[in-house]
Order: structure tokens, then sequence, then C-alpha cells
């Protein structure tokens, strides 16, 4: 799919693309392993907390995406964005816009890519 991950200046790793993709492409279809409700309080302890999806038609448990999934980088300025798709298990990432070659691929931690609630960390 043309996917790389390199050191970011502000987030550590990231996910960028080697080739174009235009709006509305899916970029990443990563299968999760989900965490249900009963044990969520064991991985918000752990360093997955920053990594996990929130899950189910109530959104109570957790998934951790394979793949690339878990370290796409939070912007309130994305370039992607991601729908739970619970029938396939899987957290699916499309492009919001078109994106360039070499750039970062983004999605808004909070799910709506126009979302500017405040996220649990300092963004830079």
């Amino acid at each position: 799919m043309g996917l790389i991950i390199k050191e970011t200046n502000r987030y550590g790793r990231g996910v960028f693309t080697t080739r174009k993709i235009k709006k509305g492409d899916l970029i990443e279809q990563s299968p999760v392993i989900v965490v249900p409700s009963r044990e969520r309080r064991f991985i918000t302890k752990t360093v997955l907390s920053n990594y996990f999806f929130n899950w189910g038609r109530s959104f109570n448990d957790v998934a951790v995406a394979l793949g690339y999934g878990s370290l796409f980088n939070h912007s309130y300025s994305p370039n992607a964005y991601f729908k739970n798709n619970l029938r396939a298990s899987t957290v699916d990432f499309y492009a919001y816009k078109d994106i360039q070659a070499g750039e970062e691929i983004t999605v808004n931690y909070n799910g709506d890519p126009r979302d500017s609630t405040p996220v649990w960390f300092d963004v830079k």
C-alpha cells in the first residue's frame, strides 16, 4: 500500500506514504484485538493506553489495532480519518483529503476530523 514508519519531528514514530493517496481512498484496514470492558481498567494502566481505540456499539470495550493502525499520529488538521468496522473487526483508515507522497498520515483521535476537543496529551 506504500506505507512506511519513520521518525517525526513531533511524536516519535509515525506513518508516512510513499505514493499519492486520493481523498476517499482506503489507506489501511487494521485488524484489531478486542479487550472487553471488564478488562479495560488493566489496559489503561499500561503503555497501550496511548494506543487503543474505544470499541463496540457503546464504545465500552477497547481495541488495539494491528498493522499500522495504532501508529497513526493525532492532528487537529488531519489528512485521514478512521471508522471502527465492528463486523470485520478492523479499524479502517481513509484519506480525508489528497495526501502527497512523503507526507505523514494523521487522524484526529476524537474520531471526527473537525473535532477540536482536547485529547489526553499535549498537542505539539
